[in-house]
């Protein structure tokens, strides 16, 4: 099968990677004035994956897209509908489009499957690929569970069965804005995960069930299956976003409460926002979120913030506990 993967950063260099070791027929793009691009160019590896020599490096945009069956993209998620323009500038209608991506559209609140299809995709031709796993333990050989998730049934099955191996199980699923959402926010909860390590608050418990049902309520307000909060996409990542040391999230809430700065990307912050704005919409209160995006985009001391944020949720009316 041919596929391209478009982004060769830390996520996309994995799937490049993973999808060549599946026997596929793999091209990895990346623009040439990238710094990711140029390494993997100049030697062939990153900090993370080495590349089979089969894979055909490329920063020509055209050649990548025209050439593939399926495109998988793997890059910010906020760059996404300005890359869309640039990516249907080429016939690729009729191609097959992965998400490999998390994230929520700040501006807007859309969800990054939306983007596509604003930008003259059919929902039938895109799926999502997310779930738990770090690419450190991926190379490893340690392996995990994801999902795949489409509007199109036909699509998910047939990308699950093209896709899983002895490293990754996958399950079909169910409910793409409940993937999505959770899949995003779940990045959100690694934040604060992150914070609450630096401040020795013993909550990791008490955030992973709140923060779960507070994903679920807006997630059943969108029209989603509120059940989805549980499932692989949101609270099966957890494991990898608020406990490991690999993830990009949980360090920036950890070097955020120190009241330094973290310089790669952590996608938690404009979900947040992105979150935020949904919740308005959508009449959804969620205090974590609420949190997260006061200690992100405040002022002054970023330790205290944090510390007058946990102090904020405590001081909250009581509740049922799944209200």
């Amino acid at each position: 099968m041919k596929i391209s993967v478009l982004g060769c950063g830390r996520w996309g260099s994995f799937i490049a990677w993973y999808l060549a070791r599946q026997g596929n027929d793999v091209a990895s793009w990346g623009p040439e004035e990238d710094y990711s691009y140029r390494i993997l160019k100049e030697t062939g590896k990153n900090e993370y994956v080495t590349l089979d020599k089969k894979i055909q490096l490329t920063c020509d945009l055209e050649f990548a897209v025209t050439r593939a069956e399926i495109i998988v993209i793997s890059i910010s998620a906020q760059g996404l509908r300005g890359f869309m323009k640039r990516i249907t500038a080429y016939p690729v209608q009729d191609k097959m489009f992965v998400l490999c991506m998390k994230g929520i559209e700040t501006g807007t609140g859309k969800r990054l499957s939306q983007i596509l299809t604003e930008s003259g995709i059919s929902p039938d031709r895109i799926a999502v690929w997310v779930g738990p796993g770090h690419i450190q333990s991926f190379v490893r050989g340690e392996p995990n569970c994801m999902v795949i998730d489409s509007e199109n049934v036909s699509l998910k099955r047939e990308l699950v069965h093209a896709f899983r191996s002895d490293l990754i199980r996958f399950y079909y699923g169910d409910d793409l804005i409940g993937t999505e959402i959770g899949a995003a926010a779940k990045n959100v909860m690694g934040i604060a995960a992150g914070a609450l390590d630096v401040l020795c608050v013993p909550l990791k418990g008490p955030l992973m069930s709140r923060g779960a049902r507070e994903v679920a309520r807006l997630i059943r307000a969108m029209g989603g299956n509120e059940l989805s909060a549980y499932g692989l996409a949101h609270l099966g990542d957890y494991e990898t976003t608020l406990f490991s040391e690999f993830s990009h999230n949980r360090r920036y809430g950890e070097m955020l409460a120190k009241g330094q700065r973290f310089d790669k990307l952590a996608e938690g912050v404009a979900t947040s926002k992105a979150m935020r704005l949904l919740g308005q919409e959508y009449g959804v209160e969620l205090p974590i979120t609420e949190a997260v995006y006061n200690v992100c985009y405040g002022e002054g001391d970023d330790c205290v913030r944090c510390r007058e944020e946990i102090g904020k949720l405590f001081q909250r009316s009581t509740k049922a506990e799944l209200y």
